[in-house]
């Protein structure tokens, strides 16, 4: 029988390039957060979506500058093989200054083909 529901894993049992992502993202380590995509990923992100490795670039850039905040994963779900989520505590100076993120995550042979942030 198979479902769409995720199943809770440890946040340790993601895969690998969802955890290169995040911790390079976190450092603010473009470059490494690049590396995890597709060249023509898509992001959507505060309601924008960003196709296409240059302008996921320029996204990582400018959502690393933006605010100051801090961020701590707390929990990840597997939908199926292909499909995870990580959930995020983040606080600090953006709008609201304390929000919980759904960073739901598609791959694709290996690497990162789509990512959805949204609360």
């Amino acid at each position: 029988m198979h479902t769409d529901q995720p199943q809770n894993i440890a946040p340790e049992a993601l895969p690998e390039v969802i955890t290169r992502f995040l911790n390079s993202h976190r450092a603010h380590d473009t470059a490494t957060a690049l590396s995890a995509f597709h060249p023509d990923a898509t992001v959507t992100d505060d309601g924008k979506t960003h196709r296409g490795a240059p302008t996921i670039e320029t996204w990582l850039t400018h959502s690393a500058g933006e605010y100051t905040y801090t961020i701590e994963l707390t929990g990840a779900q597997r939908v199926d093989t292909d499909r995870y989520v990580a959930t995020h505590h983040l606080e600090g100076n953006f709008p609201g200054g304390v929000v919980d993120l759904h960073y739901r995550f598609t791959l694709s042979d290996g690497l990162i083909e789509g990512l959805r942030i949204e609360p």
